[in-house]
């Protein structure tokens, strides 16, 4: 009898602190919803910013309350660990020494070769003037008067030394976009083409020049615009071998990344295996989705539930090994694999339920965060009584309240990593500077956009590794295949060959567009 007294007062008092945190519940989601009515009532006549009250972005006490009430509370639960998260091992300080050896290398070869393009093309500039200079210096009393002819042609080696100057800053004398493994074929062999062209000027000049002292200044002046005419040829071949020679689109490529096959086609002209490599990497930067590994783990961690629920029991004794275990355990799972996509589909409906849900939550957040603001007019400023702020202390002031929605929707999808809260802030900013909708805002984070949509840091890779059988400074091929890695995934680019299209053209008589309407008795016309 006791113990049916102590049970009765028992579920007694469970009943009654029951009930009483149901109320305290109430009471605090109607102090939830009272500001909010509070400023649905508040009238707008001011034109000036109204902010609800701030929320911190991590709540107070009532807040996690509430958020403890629902259905997908465990997924904001965060666990803190005494784990460190920066752990380094002997093969990482090996990586890391050679992959600075390898820079230092780059480094010193980019730097080699901008020094010798430098001092090849100051040697060019410079050539032409001192063939004009060095007779003058050398032996200017014995020189011919130079004439009218002579000296209208001081005017032409001018003009075409400053429209070379000008040609060869537009197309050299550019920043460099990336390090390519190997050399520029085409562009090694300008240079080497222009330096046997000056060199071979040089000897003639000393020869038939500097040696016997020749007398006839205006053959010397024409002499140095016929280098002046030759150089500005070279650049014109450079224009065609560097520029026009790629326009033409010759061959088509697919970039697959290797980690969940999205893919995306491209055409290319001529060019060899490392600068389509480029290519490949500009355009995807630009076209590809950011690379999110955390989409990727739902499926490892299915297949690691599907096998930790699988138990083996040893009835022989411990005498067998454990191959016969391995062998039980693959079969139950092969039995098990029928059921396995039903898991699947509930799994993958549970997701896109709870994302509706949370996208709807923020979409109807960030409307009513986007309420509180309107932009003031030249002579509304002079007459508002509120306080004006500027952008920046705007999206400061209405962030708190869109804050849980969108943190709970990032969570959901998968980007809170890709999105901090000061990226998130100068979004905002921006698009109140702007007069955007809330719907643009949203774009960015409904979205998944491209990868240069987002912080640099946290998605740029420093180095790229280019694999192929074939040699890089080789041009492109029909069937070529060639991998680009980076530290998380690849990218594997197939070449193929545009086919070669035949079109032919059949002419239609206009005289033959003519037609006959048959009436029959039993048609309705």
């Amino acid at each position: 009898i006791s113990a049916a007294m102590d049970t009765e007062s028992t579920y007694s008092g469970y009943s009654h602190y029951s009930g009483h945190s149901k109320k305290a519940h109430r009471q605090g989601r109607d102090r939830h919803k009272s500001p909010r009515s509070k400023d649905g009532s508040r009238s707008e006549k001011s034109v000036t910013i109204q902010t609800p009250p701030a929320e911190p972005l991590l709540g107070n006490d009532a807040s996690r309350a509430e958020e403890g009430q629902d259905d997908n509370w465990g997924e904001t639960t965060t666990a803190i660990t005494g784990t460190s998260e920066h752990s380094i091992s002997q093969e990482d300080i090996a990586r890391i020494s050679k992959d600075l050896e390898d820079s230092v290398g780059l480094d010193c070869r980019r730097y080699l070769g901008l020094t010798v393009a430098a001092v090849l093309g100051l040697l060019v500039f410079l050539t032409p003037i001192a063939f004009i200079l060095l007779p003058q210096i050398l032996w200017r009393d014995d020189l011919e008067p130079c004439g009218t002819v002579c000296e209208g042609l001081f005017i032409s080696v001018a003009f075409k030394l400053l429209i070379l100057l000008i040609g060869t800053w537009a197309l050299f004398f550019r920043q460099p976009k990336a390090d390519i493994p190997r050399v520029f074929v085409f562009r090694a062999l300008l240079l080497v083409l222009i330096f046997l062209f000056v060199f071979s000027y040089w000897l003639f000049y000393g020869v038939r020049i500097l040696d016997s002292k020749d007398t006839n200044y205006q053959g010397i002046v024409q002499y140095a615009v016929s280098l002046v005419d030759a150089l500005l040829f070279i650049h014109y071949l450079a224009i065609v071998l560097l520029e026009l020679r790629q326009l033409q689109p010759m061959f088509t490529v697919k970039v697959v990344r290797s980690t969940d096959g999205e893919s995306r086609y491209y055409s290319l002209g001529h060019l060899s295996i490392q600068r389509a490599a480029l290519v490949v990497l500009e355009n995807y930067y630009k076209d590809f989705s950011v690379y999110n590994p955390a989409l990727l783990t739902a499926s490892k961690s299915r297949a690691a539930k599907h096998m930790a629920g699988l138990k083996v029991y040893n009835v022989d004794g411990p005498g067998n090994n454990a191959s016969g275990q391995s062998r039980a355990m693959i079969a139950a799972a092969a039995r098990r694999r029928d059921s396995s996509h039903n898991e699947l589909y509930y799994e993958e409906a549970d997701h896109e339920r709870r994302v509706k849900k949370r996208r709807a939550r923020l979409v109807v957040a960030v409307e009513e965060a986007f309420t509180h603001i309107k932009r003031l007019q030249a002579e509304e400023q002079q007459k508002a009584p509120g306080e004006m702020m500027d952008p920046r202390e705007a999206a400061q002031a209405i962030f708190p309240s869109m804050a849980r929605a969108l943190q709970k929707y990032l969570r959901t999808t998968r980007q809170q990593q890709y999105h901090s809260m000061e990226s998130i802030l100068q979004h905002l900013s921006f698009c109140i500077t702007n007069n955007m909708t809330p719907k643009a805002f949203l774009e960015r984070y409904l979205n998944p956009g491209p990868t240069l949509q987002y912080d640099r840091d946290r998605w740029f890779s420093k180095q790229w590794t280019l694999v192929s059988e074939e040699a890089v400074t080789s041009g492109l091929q029909d069937g070529i295949v060639f991998v680009l890695k980076c530290l998380d995934f690849s990218l594997v680019v197939n070449v193929k060959k545009i086919p070669f299209i035949k079109l032919s053209e059949e002419f239609i008589d206009p005289k033959s567009h003519k037609f006959v309407l048959r009436l029959q008795s039993e048609t309705s016309v």
